[in-house]
């Protein structure tokens, strides 16, 4: 299946969190640091003004994104053990380039 978001949302995947040191010593849960970043999976049409026109969305699919330590809606799709988060466009705070 496949998730299409809708107005100003955007599908995230979060970066995966570091798990072991370069030296292979395991890093516990409570001490890696929070993923803060991910990659653009999806992206709606935009904002509607009054008017009804679309004020296009500021990300495009493949864009690597800074993302608030909390937000976003965390979605799981079928036969994808991929963790997905859906965000407005708003909550996202910057473009990694």
């Amino acid at each position: 299946k496949r998730l299409i978001p809708l107005l100003d949302r955007v599908l995230i995947k979060r970066a995966e969190a570091v798990t072991r040191t370069a030296g292979g010593i395991v890093i516990p849960e409570k001490a890696q640091s929070k993923v803060l970043h991910g990659e653009v999976i999806a992206v709606g049409p935009g904002a509607r003004k009054d008017n009804g026109d679309y004020i296009p969305v500021q990300v495009k699919v493949g864009d690597k994104v800074l993302l608030p330590e909390y937000g976003g809606t965390k979605v799981n799709l079928e036969n994808d053990e991929k963790e997905y988060h859906l965000f407005r466009e708003s909550d996202i705070l910057a473009k990694i380039e």
